[in-house]
């Protein structure tokens, strides 16, 4: 029977280098609630851009995408050379790979608040959004942040019971969009082919804003348990 060869210190110098991988997951996590909090503040100032017909402050939130896609791409990087130089397996596997793809949904989301500003700014001096359907646009912008706020939080928590309530809190912007759709097709409209186009694409962009924090949510169950619905 061969003998097993000891190496002094090589449990501890484990132990170090499984610490720091965790040290760095935790903080790439932060960093991601960060980014996700800064998409969300970028869709309340570009919904607050195409209600008030505010060009400068439509202007400043597609200035700041490139911070929030530049700190998106940092984010991958370091996601990708944890695996390449810690080779994570099972759970800390999930968690590296999750963070990879909830980058993706966050730079998207703060694509779609650069969508809205662009819109804003296309038709300043002219407000973009008439008087009929301005309150649903309001609503379905608070609603987009109290979303990405609920995503932050679970991002934070990693709890998977808060992250798939998310889920249903996701119906109201639903609801809303329905509500949206219904004034665009109503005879009573009076305010062009131009207008219905630009409010549709809005209600889109409302909408996939929502879709990708609700994904957040579920990757943060995936990567919690394992599967994308939470224990009950």
């Amino acid at each position: 029977m061969a003998a097993v060869t000891f190496i002094p210190g090589w449990a501890s110098q484990s132990s170090k280098m499984r610490r720091s991988f965790h040290e760095q997951l935790s903080a790439l996590q932060g960093r991601l609630a960060q980014l996700c909090a800064s998409s969300g503040q970028a869709m309340r100032r570009a919904t607050a851009a195409l209600l008030q017909a505010d060009v400068g402050l439509a202007e400043s939130v597609i200035a700041d995408h490139e911070g929030i896609a530049a700190e998106c791409a940092r984010v991958d990087q370091t996601a990708f050379v944890l695996l390449a130089r810690q080779s994570p397996v099972a759970a800390d596997l999930r968690a590296v790979v999750t963070a990879i793809q909830i980058g993706a949904n966050v730079e998207r989301m703060g694509g779609l608040a650069v969508h809205v500003a662009k819109i804003a700014r296309r038709r300043h001096p002219r407000h973009a959004v008439p008087a009929e359907v301005s309150g649903h646009i309001a609503d379905m912008g608070a609603f987009a942040v109290a979303l990405s706020d609920g995503a932050r939080d679970v991002l934070l928590s990693r709890d998977p019971r808060q992250a798939a309530r998310i889920r249903h809190d996701d119906d109201a912007m639903d609801e809303l969009h329905r509500q949206l759709l219904a004034v665009l097709m109503d005879r009573a409209w009076a305010h062009g082919v131009g207008t219905a186009v630009d409010v549709t694409l809005l209600g889109r962009f409302y909408e996939r804003f929502a879709d990708h924090a609700v994904e957040i949510a579920r990757r943060v169950v995936f990567q919690a348990t394992g599967h994308y619905e939470p224990n009950p």
